[in-house]
């Protein structure tokens, strides 16, 4: 049913091939358009636009203690006091 294409970037202007199998991928996920960009030039628009955890920072951590079970344990907020802080074994056991 899909054919191989030859599309030509709109960044930079090389032609580049839109498989068979790229296509049924953009069929199955309801995707209407053909790229308009070669793969360099959407890795590369990825990394400017800052897509992607390597070029994400690092999130600052905070020191707590487990409400549950007391292990010191660190977490991606700064603790207020008003509410509990548990640590990664205690909040997944609460959360199921």
């Amino acid at each position: 049913m899909f054919r191989d294409k030859t599309l030509t970037c709109r960044d930079c202007g090389a032609e580049f091939v839109f498989t068979a199998s790229e296509q049924e991928f953009f069929a199955e996920k309801g995707f209407t358009n053909d790229p308009s960009r070669c793969p360099a030039c959407r890795a590369a628009r990825k990394r400017q636009s800052g897509y992607g955890s390597a070029s994400r920072p690092q999130r600052e951590m905070y020191d707590a203690i487990c409400a549950e079970c007391g292990a010191k344990t660190q977490v991606p907020f700064r603790p207020s006091g008003d509410r509990p802080v548990y640590c990664r074994d205690c909040f997944s056991k609460r959360k199921g």
